[in-house]
């Protein structure tokens, strides 16, 4: 009886003030995510920082220790770091269309940096995407994603035009000519867009990660580590099958997730942490190249170098040296792992290098500097990164969003 009748209700005077002042020094959570409407919110609606560091202070007085002017900018770069990271990534409520938050520390964009826009967000696959291809002389633009669909879009109008049902989830799409490839689960697809012929190429085993096409032939990569070779000129428009098995390259002992031709060789990435180069005159190994700690997830050839990345967080510059020997130049580290790599050059004609990473985001970085210039966000991890004519680039995300952009041209920059 007694402590119900301590517990009785507040006057309307105590009950006002009450209301009004902040309860102890809890910040509201729904402040702290841009949702609260509460004209007198009882919580906390301020960053607590320059409190946090006072009581700091205070604290380590009262423990015997000092905590000087040097200790005290320690704890607010730490708190500038924390900030800096939250430039550098996307609202989630934003992205939801639900951010009333005014001054939110984080982005409000789907990019950051200069010199460059976006152009457009094709929607339609279900699932992750895998592989993008702009043919050459074709208006249409092809896409692959887990879903087990081929997607063709219309790049006047933006539009879906086709959906190919592969049957199975699409692990790669690449083209070569008038040639399209996607590869599949035990599935290789060939479509030639000038003459219309679709055609199965046969042998595979397992799921195919990664294709490659040179010197009249088609590799694919394969979960067993296992690299299938066809011949074939890839120039030919017969009404037959142009492709035949040829070879099954052995070496890797895990997964193949990268393929490239370049400098008279093939390169492959393996998640067995390694690269092989492969003659391809032979198709013998010639190298295997060890510096990778985690799969390596993308190769691209530029010029007389190769550059890698991987799961390690690392980007990684090799050339080759007298001798015949490939040795690593250059490495240059992220905080996360890293998936996909492609090298163009800007409206300007500077070469830069995309690379996506497991944050969600695509870095841009200037060559040969490796400095950063802009960044991509999207809402999942982005696998597939493809570059276009005249300044376009496309990337797709794990939600099956496809997203295009272009390189501003130096006038248009200026004023953007």
């Amino acid at each position: 009886m007694a402590l119900r009748g301590s517990n009785s209700r507040l006057t309307r005077t105590e009950a006002s003030v009450y209301a009004k002042r902040p309860a102890s020094e809890t910040v509201c959570k729904f402040w702290a995510m841009g949702r609260c409407l509460k004209k007198e919110c009882r919580f906390l609606h301020a960053d607590p920082e320059q409190k946090t560091l006072a009581l700091m202070e205070e604290m380590g007085k009262s423990m015997g220790k000092t905590y000087d002017s040097a200790t005290i900018n320690v704890e607010k770069s730490i708190g500038t770091h924390k900030e800096k990271a939250k430039a550098e990534a996307v609202c989630k409520f934003w992205a939801d269309g639900k951010c009333v938050r005014q001054g939110c520390p984080y982005l409000h964009s789907w990019f950051r940096g200069d010199g460059f826009s976006s152009l457009a967000k094709l929607q339609g696959h279900k699932k992750g995407i895998t592989g993008i291809v702009l043919p050459e002389r074709s208006s249409n633009l092809y896409s692959a994603a887990k879903d087990g669909t081929v997607r063709v879009w219309d790049c006047n109008t933006g539009q879906c035009s086709r959906v190919i049902n592969l049957g199975a989830e699409a692990g790669c799409l690449i083209s070569k000519g008038a040639w399209v490839f996607c590869g599949a689960s035990n599935l290789v697809k060939a479509w030639n867009i000038e003459s219309n012929a679709e055609f199965t190429l046969a042998g595979p085993v397992g799921q195919i990660h990664a294709m490659e096409v040179g010197n009249d032939m088609v590799f694919a990569g394969a979960e067993e580590g296992v690299i299938y070779v066809w011949k074939g000129k890839v120039c030919s428009d017969a009404i037959a099958n142009p492709f035949h098995p040829h070879q099954a390259l052995s070496g890797h002992t895990a997964a193949v997730v990268s393929l490239r031709v370049g400098n008279i060789r093939l390169y492959s990435g393996s998640v067995d942490h390694t690269i092989r180069v492969w003659n391809l005159d032979t198709l013998e190994c010639a190298m295997t190249l060890n510096g990778h700690s985690d799969a390596v997830t993308s190769l691209i050839c530029w010029t007389t170098f190769l550059i890698s990345c991987s799961l390690d967080h690392t980007i990684k510059v090799w050339t080759m040296c007298k001798g015949g020997n490939i040795e690593e130049i250059y490495t240059h580290t992220e905080e996360d792992g890293l998936l996909a790599l492609s090298g163009m050059h800007d409206a300007e004609d500077k070469p830069v290098l995309l690379c996506s990473s497991k944050d969600n985001s695509v870095r841009i970085y200037d060559l040969p500097s490796f400095d950063e210039r802009g960044r991509l966000f999207a809402k999942r991890e982005v696998q597939a990164i493809q570059v276009g004519l005249g300044g376009l680039f496309f990337t797709g995300d794990e939600t099956g969003g496809l997203s295009v952009w272009k390189w501003l041209e130096p006038a248009v920059k200026q004023e953007h």
